[in-house]
């Protein structure tokens, strides 16, 4: 049997000496409160307080982390029964399956957060492996059927303080305002606006979601006006709810405002299913505009995630549908496409926008310099393609010299995989007093200094990032 120990200083420096100061830096903050401002857990899974299914549904098939590094070793997607109904799947024939290519993951952040689950939130001492495969299923599963391991249970035991999730703006958001309600739970979660479907007519997305909204809102979108109206109406809802921020996922930030003449030309051309390539992108680009617009007048932040080429894959994308690990990192920009949404919101009192990129180049080249000036403007964490230990490092390196620690988001983990939010946290905390070490022993900074930056970066600054 081989043992599964995660080890005590993992990621922290191999110096004697910095590792020191790295374990003092961690220890002040490894059991902090888990402030999660972006993510993508089902509010339901907490209202609800069902057990989880199996492991196979706890740890494989909701992590495309997973699933994509299985998919590029050969293993289908009809193996992992990604196509089935979550009550349909052969749970233990899946956990066979991962527990096979459980080497693939190694060096991977990947390895990291499923060794700190099964270990340190499940008490597994056995490596995954063909041979351990059933016995360690057969032993999750008695775990899973405790009292101790339901959703609620383990959000309390994570130290969960804020979990946000991400809706749809048509959402009826019930399962938010029922967690509210109810008083036998003393967690936050709040809902997180993603109108991302409401931006390019043209898609096959797009009416649908014009009259799912109209459903919701009470309000016509059959006119450009009416959806600006819809959309306001629906962030007040999402405020009302508790949330306090906007997503937006584009592949370019291009944020050109148009005209209402222009922009109601556009939108009756979509839904006559006349609009070009070209109208749709400046449609677009004005949406993104106006999200600005909307966010300096609401108060809510405007999250960004540029720069993915999304669903690459088409046969995948029909058969299995989106966020199945085929959106793949494309070569971004935001100093040139958010020039007009910054010239006019830039410093607007209160507004707050973060970036986010899968093309670390921008770290350096444009996002921290842009944050560095403009009050508005936070450096959003390392995400997706960059949440390792390794690029958590070069993120800091890269947006310190510019914009200090303050203009930072706090770790986000961006993750539908519940059990992996504690794991991912700990390794953004390891990787940062690792990062603040290091300043330390190369007097840069203080031990008292970095103690202060590392208390922040876990607590003050998503707080006042993310209004929290």
């Amino acid at each position: 049997m081989t043992a599964l120990s995660p080890h005590p200083d993992r990621l922290l420096p191999a110096d004697p000496g910095t590792r020191d100061v790295a374990r003092r830096l961690y220890g002040e903050v490894a059991g902090a409160p888990i402030l999660s401002p972006h993510g993508h857990v089902d509010a339901r899974v907490l209202l609800d307080d069902e057990r989880f299914p199996d492991p196979a549904a706890l740890f494989i098939t909701p992590d495309h982390y997973v699933t994509r590094l299985l998919h590029a070793l050969g293993v289908t997607y009809e193996e992992l029964e990604l196509g089935k109904d979550a009550r349909e799947r052969d749970g233990r024939k899946i956990w066979r399956t991962f527990c096979r290519h459980w080497d693939a993951f190694l060096g991977t952040p990947v390895r990291f957060w499923l060794e700190s689950e099964l270990a340190e939130v499940f008490g597994i001492d056995e490596q995954p492996s063909e041979a351990s495969a059933d016995r360690l299923y057969d032993e999750l599963e008695a775990r899973l059927s405790e009292p101790g391991f339901r959703p609620r249970a383990l959000f309390d035991r994570f130290g969960i303080e804020v979990l946000a999730t991400t809706d749809d703006p048509a959402d009826d958001l019930a399962a938010h305002l029922a967690l509210r309600e109810d008083p036998t739970f003393r967690g936050r979660v709040v809902p997180t606006f993603r109108a991302d479907r409401y931006l390019t007519p043209g898609t096959p997305a797009w009416a649908p979601a014009l009259a799912a909204l109209a459903e919701a809102s009470g309000i016509d979108t059959g006119t450009y006006a009416g959806l600006l109206d819809a959309l306001r109406s629906r962030r007040a809802f999402f405020q009302a709810a508790g949330g306090t921020a906007t997503d937006t996922g584009v592949l370019a930030a291009d944020a050109t405002p148009l005209s209402d003449t222009a922009s109601e030309r556009i939108h009756l051309a979509g839904l006559a299913g006349e609009v070009s390539e070209a109208e749709a992108s400046a449609y677009r680009a004005n949406l993104l505009y106006r999200f600005a617009e909307m966010s300096v007048d609401d108060g809510l932040v405007m999250q960004l995630h540029a720069g993915v080429h999304r669903n690459t894959h088409r046969p995948t994308l029909e058969r299995f549908g989106p966020d199945t690990g085929h959106d793949l990192p494309a070569v971004g920009g935001y100093t040139q496409p958010l020039a007009p949404l910054l010239r006019d919101f830039g410093t607007a009192p209160g507004f707050h926008l973060v970036l986010f990129t899968v093309d670390e180049t921008l770290f350096s080249r444009e996002i921290a310099p842009l944050a560095g000036f403009y009050p508005s403007v936070f450096a959003g964490a390392p995400w997706w393609f960059l949440d390792s230990p390794a690029a958590i490092a070069r993120y800091r390196a890269a947006v310190t010299d510019s914009a200090g620690f303050a203009k930072t988001s706090g770790f986000i983990d961006d993750t539908r995989a519940f059990c992996s939010i504690p794991a991912r946290h700990d390794m953004s905390r390891r990787a940062d007093a690792a990062f603040l070490a290091n300043l330390v022993v190369t007097h840069q900074l203080t031990e008292d200094d970095a103690l202060g930056v590392a208390r922040r970066l876990v607590d003050e600054q998503p707080r006042r990032v993310f209004k929290l």
